[in-house]
Formats: structure tokens, sequence, C-alpha cells
């Protein structure tokens, strides 16, 4: 008994194809607008040099607070940092000191009580110091 085998029609494999090629213009698509696609590398590489930057300027800040703990150890303690920082805390000046009352806003001293020669002294002696 002879068998027959029946051929799969023509339109079968054509549409195979056209799927397989449909599939990979997805992918292809994919590839270049993709979330992780070539146009998306551009915006991540940009991104990554912001946040280089500022990994850059916060590490700048972690060293410089590093330094100033630094100078607070026992071992080598900063006279001068540790009077200017109690002074500062306590609102306290030494008998010596000349304390003249600053505009935060303009940074020229107020006026105050003293006479006026005194405050023209002082305004010459900030602004030497100032340059």
């Amino acid at each position: 008994m002879p068998t027959r085998l029946k051929r799969p029609p023509f339109w079968r494999h054509v549409l195979v194809a056209l799927g397989l090629v449909a599939f990979q213009g997805y992918l292809g698509y994919s590839v270049v607008t993709g979330q992780f696609g070539i146009e998306s590398q551009d915006a991540l590489e940009g991104e990554i040099g912001e946040l280089e930057a500022k990994s850059a300027a916060l590490q700048a800040e972690i060293d410089s607070y590093r330094h100033r703990i630094d100078l607070f150890q026992t071992t080598r303690l900063d006279p001068d940092l540790v009077s200017e920082r109690a002074r500062a805390l306590l609102s306290m000046a030494e008998a010596g000191d000349i304390v003249v009352m600053v505009d935060p806003a303009t940074g020229k001293p107020q006026s105050g009580s003293s006479s006026l020669s005194t405050q023209n002294e002082l305004t010459s002696i900030i602004d030497e110091s100032s340059d």
C-alpha cells in the first residue's frame, strides 16, 4: 500500500518567512530606540557625567569635614580653633578683642553708640582686611 504525502501549501512558507522578518524588524527597532538602545546610551552617558561631578563635589566636602574633625583630635588639638569655637558658642569676647557688628545684608559695619572717629577707623581696618 503506497502512502502519499501531502505537500504543505506554498503560502505557509511565505507567512512564516514574513513573520520572522517582522520579528527581526521589531528587534532592530528596539536596538535603536529602546530603553537601553543606542539613542538612550547618549542620555545615560550624560547622566553618568553629571553624577560623577556631583560625587566629586560631595567627596571634596567630606574631605574638608574630615580635616576639621582631625583638628579636634586630642593628640594635636589646635588651640586657636578651640578658642574660636568656644567664643562663637558662648557669644563671648576677651578684654582685648575689638567687636564689630556687621550688617548681614550689606556686609558693612553697623553704626552704634561709638564715636564717628572709631567707626571710620574700624571701617578702614575692615576694608583693608577684606581686600
